[in-house]
């Protein structure tokens, strides 16, 4: 089967291409940065910037059983020291970059017979996090994008969203970067513990896998039990 991850180079995408090479599949890669060691593994690479270049159906596979939309932003801070432009570009980024990969990628999706798309968010959309203006209202688009979406492509095509907590990924690197910061933010999860890409990566597999195919509109919280405990 054929599976395209957008921004597979690095972190979670990266967890999620590793993990679909491992059952087999092919995988296509669309990202602005080539890792080496994956294409070596047979990965095929499309170089693309979501939010600048157009994303054409010819560069991607005939058929794909699934599509998982991985890029993301992380951009914290107060409302008075948030620019306007910082907040478009996390929009862009993350609901009409997905929006735009979804329309090259349909043609194929529905041709596969019964596909699936894998979205993100984070659990600051529910949780009402200060400092969390930009990316909260990002992924909270997403969110509504997800349920939309599955609705309107019901039954070829499942959508559903993946909302983590902070996880171990380059993104977050300047949140975990010393063994006190990483010590300090495991303790604001019931389960004492970060997220790790293989966390995350081991639910979009699912998702985007013939056992999930009775699972669409979704948004499943894979957070450590933040978004649902109070201990």
């Amino acid at each position: 089967m054929n599976y395209v991850v957008v921004g597979g180079s690095h972190g979670i995408g990266q967890g999620i291409v590793h993990r679909l090479l491992h059952t087999g599949a092919a995988v296509t890669v669309l990202s602005r940065t080539i890792d080496s060691a994956d294409v070596a593994a047979g990965v095929k690479h499309v170089q693309a910037d979501v939010t600048k270049d157009e994303i054409q159906a010819e560069q991607l596979p005939s058929e794909i059983a699934g599509l998982a939309y991985c890029p993301g932003s992380i951009n914290l801070g107060p409302l008075r020291q948030l620019k306007l432009e910082a907040m478009v570009e996390d929009f862009q980024l993350n609901a009409v970059g997905a929006v735009k990969c979804l329309q090259a990628a349909l043609p194929a999706m529905k041709a596969a017979g019964n596909s699936a798309m894998v979205l993100f968010s984070t659990v600051a959309v529910g949780q009402g996090m200060p400092m969390h203006t930009s990316v909260a209202a990002a992924k909270g688009a997403v969110e509504g994008l997800t349920r939309s979406l599955a609705a309107e492509l019901a039954p070829t095509v499942r959508v559903n969203c993946i909302a983590p907590a902070l996880t171990a990924t380059p993104l977050a690197a300047r949140f975990l970067s010393s063994d006190q910061k990483r010590a300090a933010m495991a303790e604001k999860y019931p389960l004492r513990r970060v997220g790790e890409v293989h966390d995350i990566a081991a639910m979009a597999e699912y998702l985007l896998s013939p056992q999930a195919t009775w699972i669409t509109g979704q948004i499943i919280g894979v957070d450590g039990g933040m978004s649902t405990l109070r201990l």
